[in-house]
């Protein structure tokens, strides 16, 4: 019975990281039809991205407040609908300066669900005493992964956003339905389980060191995750010289390698603990990138988007069930920490491209993922991990 209950949770939490990757690589999918409708320059467009970051960074606040009174259940189904919400609205956006607010109230909804989805997959493995968290982050990468085969097929039958946004909004309620059974109720502790303080009711308190160095992390890993997304391809063009055929392999292998990883990543876990993962994965991510830019070439080029694949598919997981131990503040402040970088990095990452060139631009995700290893080291890793479900 336990083994059923269990295997019922994963599964509903993992329709909302599924339903996370699949709404953000929808509208992200689309940017250049949003570009052409809106007559956005590279400078608007890049503002636009940074607005969505910038709702992420500012719901830190909204979501500590939310977690204590809501709960990670309630919150998790409300900010998803928000998002297939604001997903419809953006489709149909009249103006800049609108799409600007329904971008920053998607990154606002983006950091709630995001907490609160880590918090039930940090609970889950707190209650039943078995890794899940790198499976979890598996369906967000096959989130995005479906997004992108559903935005070709929609285009290849027609270019209207609305009804892609429309056939996208279907699919994540379905997610969501899927979900709602089978969530972890309310729990006072909040996601970390027995180590979580019953006076996280009062006023938060401010963060600690430790927690800051959790935020750089995932910050840093984020923005290495996210500007592969939405960078890989425009570099495999412009740079690589690449064709129109091979450019999008770019991010695919990123995404497969990601997905393949992220499987895998919990067997990793309870073999050589959490923080070694995090280490050896962030430093092979930033190497194998940094050696495959000066090399040149599709083939060159694209083992070292494997490498970023394989190295950072681990971070994010490890680093949340560590936040998540702290308590449900430090969880928040790191969670929102970690939408920001995946959400305003790409942004970021396009701002030193404007400046110095795609090829500086990746060099830039290359120091990130190192920037992880260096955040790694000085962590409170656990000290024993439970074994890994499945």
């Amino acid at each position: 019975m336990e083994n059923s209950d269990f295997r019922r949770a994963k599964w509903a939490i993992a329709a909302l990281f599924c339903f996370l990757g699949l709404q953000y690589a929808t509208w992200a999918a689309r940017l250049p039809a949003l570009r052409t409708r809106l007559d956005l320059g590279a400078g608007e467009l890049g503002l636009l991205l940074m607005a969505c970051g910038a709702g992420a960074a500012a719901s830190f606040p909204l979501v500590a407040v939310l977690m204590r009174r809501l709960g990670s259940r309630r919150l998790s189904l409300a900010s998803a609908l928000c998002l297939v919400a604001l997903l419809a609205a953006l489709s149909v956006v009249p103006n800049y300066p609108l799409a600007l607010l329904v971008i920053c109230a998607d990154g606002v909804a983006v950091g709630c669900l995001n907490v609160a989805m880590n918090a039930q997959g940090a609970a889950l493995e707190a209650a039943y005493g078995r890794t899940a968290m790198s499976q979890l982050h598996a369906t967000f990468s096959a989130g995005l992964l479906a997004a992108a085969l559903l935005a070709s097929a929609i285009t290849a039958v027609t270019a209207s956003v609305a009804a892609h946004f429309a056939v996208a909004a279907v699919l994540l309620l379905l997610l969501l339905g899927y979900a709602r059974p089978g969530l972890l109720p309310r729990t006072e502790s909040g996601p970390a389980g027995p180590k979580t303080a019953p006076k996280q009711r009062g006023r938060p308190a401010l963060p600690s060191g430790k927690t800051l160095l959790m935020g750089c992390a995932m910050a840093f890993g984020t923005i290495t995750e996210g500007a592969m997304n939405d960078w890989s391809t425009l570099y495999m063009r412009d740079v690589v010289k690449a064709s129109s055929t091979v450019a999008p392999l770019g991010i695919a292998v990123v995404s497969v390698m990601m997905l393949l990883a992220r499987v895998r990543a919990d067997r990793w876990r309870s073999r050589w603990g959490d923080g070694r993962v995090v280490r050896t994965g962030s430093a092979v991510a930033g190497i194998g990138l940094a050696l495959a830019l000066p090399a040149g070439g599709v083939v060159p080029t694209l083992l070292g988007f494997a490498c970023v694949g394989l190295g950072a598919a681990a971070v994010t997981p490890c680093v949340y069930v560590a936040a998540a131990e702290r308590g449900s503040d430090a969880l928040s402040l790191v969670a929102a920490m970690g939408t920001t970088g995946l959400l305003a990095g790409p942004a970021v990452i396009g701002l030193v491209a404007g400046a110095g060139g795609l090829t500086l631009g990746m060099a830039t995700v290359a120091a990130s993922a190192l920037i992880v290893t260096l955040a790694a080291a000085r962590i409170p890793w656990r000290d024993r991990v439970p074994v890994p479900a499945g």
